[in-house]
């Protein structure tokens, strides 16, 4: 049965989340040692923002098999640090994408936003034409290249 928790709830899930996080955004590592050491920093910090109120990260599951994750960070990246909070790292994995799962993920980090009392929820992306169809509102384009959108929380 499919449903979303946040990983306080499921902390079972941190090392194959911090992993996949890894592999999706982070840089290449040249050892099994250095990886193993990304997964510890992920993963304490994942833990250490569990009471962070601008911090949130939702999975979802079906049964005990994790389908993806998504979520709510203070900032990401150094682009627009007077911007807050940023939806984040939405991940489906491979073998269930195209079947309505970021659908899923993008309404309940929406709804957890609002939830907090966010008015506005920012997001960059290289991705074209992706997250408009979630109601994404473009806003500018970055210096890096990435068009920088948010979510009007009174009105998706």
């Amino acid at each position: 049965m499919l449903k979303i928790y946040n990983i306080k709830e499921k902390q079972e899930f941190l090392r194959e989340v911090a992993i996949l996080t890894q592999k999706e955004w982070g840089k290449k590592t040249n050892s099994e040692e250095e990886f193993e050491a990304k997964i510890n920093k992920k993963t304490s910090k994942i833990i250490n923002n569990f009471d962070n109120p601008l911090y949130c990260k939702l999975i979802l599951l079906d049964d005990d098999i994790l389908i993806g994750f998504i979520s709510i960070f203070p900032t990401d990246g150094d682009e627009r640090k007077d911007l807050s909070p940023w939806y984040a790292t939405m991940y489906v994995k491979e073998d269930f994408r195209g079947k309505g799962y970021s659908k899923l993920l993008n309404n309940a980090i929406l709804e957890e936003a609002r939830k907090r009392g966010f008015k506005k929820l920012y997001l960059k992306t290289d991705l074209i034409n992706y997250y408009e169809k979630f109601g994404a509102i473009f806003l500018d384009t970055l210096n890096n290249g990435e068009k920088l959108y948010y979510f009007n929380l009174e009105e998706v």
